[in-house]
């Protein structure tokens, strides 16, 4: 008996959470004043850090290396045909001689998590803190050694993107049925992305569209176009008519 007033407080627990992050999320911000015409500046296109994996029956995340390779091959194809519709010029990172491939490689980490940061700090209006406040602007940065990189010269902006998927075990669905049964909501699976402009002159983030509820099976290639397209929904400087189809 005791054991199952555990098991529902701790079922209830998760239903709470995972309701609270649904209701109210801002999906996307940039810092005041900023604007980005058609044409106008070099983007560089970061290499996309992509995880996939499983979501257990506990809600752990245990990583699929065959799903995580999908991915990364149809992102990437994704991506490549996206490029030439965000209405600037838009490079692909690739490493040069300078050595700076692990550096790059933290600060794709870093905008990740400044990324979450946002989600959690400023885009849920009952989490915000007294210093992420609308009167306060959009502030955020990975900081300005990113100016120094070698790799990156030549651009005005590099565009960072991050992408999470744990696909519910069968575990965690069954665990899912019971919980409903009992009136208590458990989540099954984790999609998450961000896509944000990183000003390479400051470090600061001038632009972000990050959800905890995307769509999309990035392990297919109809999935990872659908993905993209949510990504990069609202892009600063996209020509009206493909800012009207991305909506779709």
């Amino acid at each position: 008996m005791q054991f199952n007033t555990v098991l529902r407080a701790s079922l209830l627990a998760c239903g709470l959470c995972a309701s609270t992050m649904a209701i109210g999320q801002e999906k996307t911000g940039n810092k005041e004043g900023f604007s980005l015409a058609p044409g106008t500046v070099r983007i560089m296109l970061m290499r996309p850090v992509i995880q996939v994996g499983e979501q257990s029956t506990g809600g752990m995340y245990e990583p699929n290396a065959d799903w995580t390779t999908q991915a990364r091959e149809n992102i990437a194809a994704s991506l490549h045909d996206a490029q030439s519709k965000l209405g600037n010029q838009i490079t692909s990172y690739a490493e040069t001689a300078s050595g700076e491939e692990p550096v790059i490689t933290q600060y794709s980490h870093l905008f990740g998590t400044v990324a979450d940061s946002v989600i959690e700090y400023q885009f849920f209006p009952g989490n915000r803190l007294p210093t992420k406040k609308r009167d306060k602007g959009f502030d955020w940065a990975v900081g300005p050694g990113i100016a120094s990189l070698k790799s990156l010269e030549g651009a005005d902006y590099a565009l960072f993107i991050t992408t999470r998927d744990e696909f519910g075990s069968t575990g965690r669905k069954v665990l899912q049925i019971f919980a409903a049964m009992g009136g208590v909501s458990v989540t099954s699976g984790v999609h998450t992305g961000h896509a944000g402009l990183i000003d390479l002159k400051t470090g600061e983030l001038v632009w972000l569209n990050a959800d905890r509820q995307m769509g999309g099976d990035v392990r297919t290639p109809e999935g990872a176009q659908k993905r993209v397209k949510q990504l990069l929904e609202g892009f600063p400087g996209k020509p009206v008519e493909t800012a009207a189809l991305a909506g779709k």
